[in-house]
């Protein structure tokens, strides 16, 4: 039976060399195109429990081994309340993977719970979100680094159009309105999810899913919008392959002469301003 330290750098070479293309590359792509770490950058990065964030801690390890960027990264899971069996799968996936896992606890999963049966997922975010901030702030950290995916990209710019009558994506990064000095990175940013389920397949890893108490299924629940969104992207794909790559790409290629209505901040403008200029 293969002890911890070798199925992690089995998983270390795996990233540079076997998923080199499909994760490795987007991985330093996002960093470079997005200047998303920088020299004596201190990153906080937020590990969940799930694929992602545990893919993504691998990542930035190997950034801190190999890449020429010097910077400093702690690896920190917030418990807001886990059950002590969903804690500590987390915790030995860490030591798995050798990841110096920090934890830190908070009471959101109790505050939620007696608040906001209606839409706890939004306040549970919200309130995750900040507990983060203060933390990294704590840490001396500049940074925080999340685990979101290509896919998420993709899925919440469609359920912003569809849901919210508004064209806007999730950005590889943030400044915080907040806590000065303190900024949101997301630097698989150009990874697929499918990448990321064949990472996870290839090494039979086991990540958690939802450990929340209050929504077991969490966004994936049968009447979950984004749930409703990943289909209509899978039936899509079913007769244009590159539809994913399309909507980013939209994002990316947007044309301002033929939007109706642009905003920056709180400020409106309409084609109509410089139409007849």
């Amino acid at each position: 039976m293969k002890c911890n330290n070798t199925i992690s750098k089995e998983i270390e070479r795996s990233i540079i060399k076997t998923y080199r293309k499909d994760i490795w590359s987007k991985f330093i792509k996002a960093i470079n195109e997005f200047a998303l770490i920088k020299d004596n950058d201190k990153i906080m990065v937020c590990i969940s429990g799930g694929k992602d964030s545990f893919l993504l801690a691998k990542c930035i390890q190997e950034l801190q081994r190999h890449g020429k960027i010097k910077f400093d990264a702690c690896y920190v899971t917030m418990d807001p309340g886990y059950k002590k069996e969903d804690l500590n799968k987390i915790i030995a996936n860490a030591k798995l993977l050798n990841i110096p896992l920090q934890i830190f606890t908070s009471d959101i999963f109790k505050v939620v719970k007696k608040i906001s049966r209606k839409s706890p997922c939004y306040l549970c975010a919200k309130m995750r979100r900040g507990y983060l901030y203060d933390e990294a702030k704590k840490r001396g950290c500049n940074k925080i680094a999340l685990g979101h995916h290509l896919n998420d990209v993709i899925e919440t710019t469609l359920l912003s159009m569809f849901y919210s009558g508004e064209l806007k994506t999730m950005m590889p990064k943030l400044h915080s309105d907040n806590f000065q000095g303190l900024e949101l990175i997301r630097p698989l940013y150009f990874v697929k999810e499918a990448s990321i389920i064949s990472f996870q397949n290839y090494h039979h890893l086991e990540f958690s899913a939802c450990a929340c108490p209050i929504s077991l299924d969490c966004s994936l629940k049968k009447d979950s919008k984004r749930l409703e969104i990943k289909n209509l992207i899978k039936e899509l794909k079913k007769t244009n392959k590159d539809i994913e790559y399309n909507i980013y790409k939209a994002l990316d290629n947007v044309n301002l002469n033929c939007v109706l209505k642009t905003k920056d901040n709180n400020k409106t403008t309409s084609f109509l301003e410089n139409y007849d200029k």
